[in-house]
């Protein structure tokens, strides 16, 4: 290892002069800002590394430019932690210091001799560090490529170009917007933009395999193109990851983590001399994070979450998405993005200038501040430079700022439209994404339900996407009454729904059904009896059933979305142990996650739930009437852990002891949610599908991609269909007729969307579908599928096609 790290005089005052002449030329702020921040963070050429870093609150703080630092831990000894089953490592490091120097709000410099992290190994990790009142303060990169050992941790330098240059998929990127291009794009503003998918499926990668994480997704996904090329059959956990030509992964940034529990590094040693130069004992180890993955603390959002990384390399990434673009049938890519909030913890992580205040999710940006604006529109761009197709933006009604003027709150629309402006480079190739908005405005405005018309920044931006108005997390199909009540919002995707992402299957509509109490008869709210005989095969079928499947990929507008979990009939709940303030309170809101999910069997089976029954909570009855009662409790004392511990100690608790302290309460949750996160991994599910079914919802979604035109709207002033058959009589029958642009196909459909058996004479049910040369192309197992007289239980769909 070279240990000559230095800073290079002549490189960073041409660093220096290139900021005042960017500032110069620009008399916007915010465009100075926008060309400025693209240098920020740590980017390694030809053995010289340029850092820079937006230091506003050391500036005004007064703090001396030459009591400012950068410190440099270089391992001097292979890091082994992640991948090998330790919980800890302590590694040598050479530490030094080296001078950056100030320009305006900013620090800059070109330094020699910092070691890039590869594939194959780990390079110098590096935070700012500064001496106020006789103490050393430290400043991370919000810009960092690379976190190991987390959020909170200092940044790892990364090659990136090595990363671009070795990436298995160049040749695709290279060829998109040329004749050979593997996925069909659009001209737009004189870059290729991605053409939106067919059909796409959300995936959690978090529990998607056995081992949680993004190399595991992707040896799943290498594996099943494998078994294509070679022709085998494919078996049913293969059937519910295919027909499919778009993955949106959950989010992949590093996320908050619990102040008490988590701690993934440390180093140990005094800084001696002010530029360093001693050596260290660095402690980590591989962070283990339970969370959905929104939980964000915008501080290198640009990185992936190394909790979802076997090795602790970024090349992971790189490495599923190359998976997914190699594929028989190329699959894009799709990144969630979650920024339109910070969990509370961000505020230790960035300067001051980024927060706005409290909200809804722990804290608000100040997307107005120019610099800001820019890091975050940065921080998107080099996200998907790893190589997305698309983005979806969660939350896009989130992002506001405050008119004095009006007194209100208003949405930030330009900075939506800057999200939608953000141009990709990968593999020398500059091109423009698939853009997708989850957007429900008004909300949370009291009438929201009726008055978000989801179109907002369709009508913006015409080549953008949003979800649809059956998407959203209030929808709950296991209802009765879904399929009749929600009709005016079906009608609306199939009226106008062509640029919409709709399908009843996510992770919030999964998680919001099983929110709902499971009633013992006809009450209020009632379920769906037809779906199955408990909570699990109800809440599997409402999720999962095959006419919902045909109506939504074989015949509605727009493009269908499914969740791997529910495809793969496995349990979902919001976990998270990275909340140091309402862990308790998150398991309390999952109160009736054991009726759906968990029968008693299932709990006694010695695979799961090993840490709750560690706390002495042997029986479900028990547990389930445990988190029934800290529910009521924690409401009825504004979860006040202490008052909560008390009062359940005197009702009684399946917990050990003679009573319970909060502390006791704090593990019981940490146990609920590591024990949820493993009972809901995917590994344990896939084997026990049916074949059949899931063959038949892979052959529902082949049809979709066959038929690229039924993204359209439905025609129905021009002779399509699309009703329900009148009256319901307890049984609700969609049904429609659509013919393909040129004329030369029809396609028919009939679905049983909830309740008991119906027979209905499908060409008789309106004068404008065709009597005859109807061929059958889709049928629900175990359905026989005569237009004389067809009769369809409950989730029951068949699917014709004529020339």
């Amino acid at each position: 290892m070279d240990d000559r790290i230095r800073l290079l005089p002549e490189e960073t005052a041409s660093l220096r002069e290139w900021h005042r002449t960017v500032r110069d030329r620009h008399e916007n702020d915010f465009a100075a800002a926008k060309e400025l921040v693209c240098r920020l963070g740590a980017h390694y050429e030809g053995g010289v590394t340029e850092v820079g870093f937006w230091t506003p609150d050391v500036v005004e703080a007064g703090v001396p430019h030459d009591d400012v630092y950068l410190e440099v831990l270089t391992p001097t000894e292979p890091v082994e932690v992640f991948g090998d089953g330790r919980d800890q490592q302590t590694v040598g490091v050479r530490r030094d210091r080296v001078p950056i120097h100030r320009e305006g709000e900013y620090h800059w410099a070109a330094i020699e001799g910092m070691r890039p992290g590869t594939r194959e190994r780990f390079g110098s990790l590096y935070q700012l560090v500064y001496r106020r009142d006789g103490e050393w303060h430290t400043l991370q990169d919000p810009l960092a490529y690379s976190v190991p050992f987390g959020a909170f941790a200092p940044a790892e330098l990364i090659d990136m170009e090595q990363l671009d240059r070795e990436r298995s998929d160049r040749g695709y990127f290279e060829a998109l917007g040329t004749d050979g291009e593997p996925i069909p794009t659009t001209e737009h503003e004189g870059l290729p933009r991605v053409d939106p998918a067919t059909s796409m499926l959300e995936v959690h990668p978090g529990t998607a395999t056995e081992s949680g994480s993004l190399a595991g997704l992707t040896r799943r996904y290498e594996r099943i193109a494998e078994a294509i090329r070679s022709g085998r059959e494919l078996s049913a956990r293969e059937h519910v990851h295919l027909g499919y030509d778009a993955i949106q992964l959950m989010p992949v940034e590093p996320i908050t983590e619990h102040r008490e529990t988590h701690d993934f590094w440390s180093v140990s040693g005094e800084r001696t001399d002010p530029e360093g130069g001693e050596t260290a004992e660095l402690s980590v180890a591989q962070p283990e994070l339970i969370n959905w993955g929104y939980d964000i603390v915008i501080r290198a959002f640009s990185a992936p979450n190394p909790a979802l990384l076997e090795t602790g390399r970024p090349h992971e990434l790189v490495d599923f998405i190359a998976a997914c673009h190699g594929m028989p049938e190329p699959i894009r890519v799709v990144f969630d993005v979650a920024l339109g909030h910070a969990e509370a913890r961000a505020e230790e992580l960035l300067s001051e200038p980024f927060i706005e205040g409290p909200g809804m999710y722990g804290l608000e940006l100040d997307y107005q501040h120019p610099v800001v604006r820019a890091i975050v529109l940065e921080l998107q761009r080099r996200k998907m430079d790893f190589g997305a197709d698309g983005i979806r933006v969660d939350g896009a009604q989130d992002f506001t700022y405050y008119d004095p003027g009006a007194d209100e709150l208003r949405h930030d629309d330009a900075f939506l439209a800057e999200m939608d402006a953000v141009t990709q480079t990968v593999a020398g190739t500059e091109y423009r994404p698939w853009m997708i908005y989850e957007d429900g405005r008004p909300w949370p405005r009291g009438d929201w339900e009726l008055a978000s018309t989801y179109r907002e920044l369709i009508e913006q931006h015409p080549h953008s996407f949003q979800w649809s108005p059956i998407t959203f997390a209030h929808n709950k199909p296991a209802l009765l009454t879904f399929w009749a009540s929600k009709w005016w919002r079906v009608f609306e995707v199939a009226d106008f729904g062509s640029n919409w992402v709709t399908g009843v299957a996510n992770h919030d509509t999964l998680r919001r059904g099983t929110q709902q109490p499971l009633p013992k008869g006809w009450e209020e709210d009632p379920i769906n009896p037809y779906l199955g005989e408990d909570g699990p095969e109800i809440i599997d079928e409402a999720y999962d059933q095959p006419s919902t499947n045909a109506l939504l990929h074989c015949f509605l507008p727009g493009v269908p979305m499914d969740f791997l979990t529910a495809n793969a009939h496995a349990p979902w709940s919001f976990v998270r142990d990275t909340d140091d303030e309402w862990n308790v309170k998150v398991v309390a809101e999952e109160d009736n996650f054991l009726d759906w999910h968990v029968p008693g069997e299932l709990y006694e089976d010695d695979r799961f739930f090993g840490r709750l029954k560690g706390l002495g909570v042997d029986d479900r009855d028990d547990l389930d009437r445990f988190v029934h009662v800290l529910r009521d409790v924690g409401e009825a004392t504004d979860w006040d852990l202490a008052a909560m511990a008390g009062t359940v100690t005197s009702l009684g608790t399946p917990i050990d002891g003679e009573s319970v302290t909060p502390a006791d309460l704090e593990r019981f949750a940490a146990a609920w949610m590591a024990d949820v996160t493993d009972f809901a991994n995917l590994e344990h599910w896939l084997d026990g599908l049916d074949d059949d079914r899931a063959a038949f919802t892979h052959r529902v979604r082949r049809f979709r991609q066959d038929r690229p035109w039924l993204r359209e709207d439905i025609d129905v002033d021009g002779g399509e269909v699309f009703d329900y058959v009148h009256p319901v009589d307890g049984t609700v029958v969609y049904y429609g007729y659509r013919e393909s642009p040129g004329g030369e196909e029809g396609v028919l459909f009939v679905g049983n969307m909830e309740g008991p058996a119906a027979t209905v004479h499908p060409t008789d049910l309106d004068e404008r579908i065709p009597a005859d040369g109807w061929a059958e192309a889709v049928v629900t197992p175990g359905t026989d599928a005569s237009l004389s007289g067809l009769t369809l239980g409950n989730g029951e769909a068949v699917v014709w096609t004529r020339s």
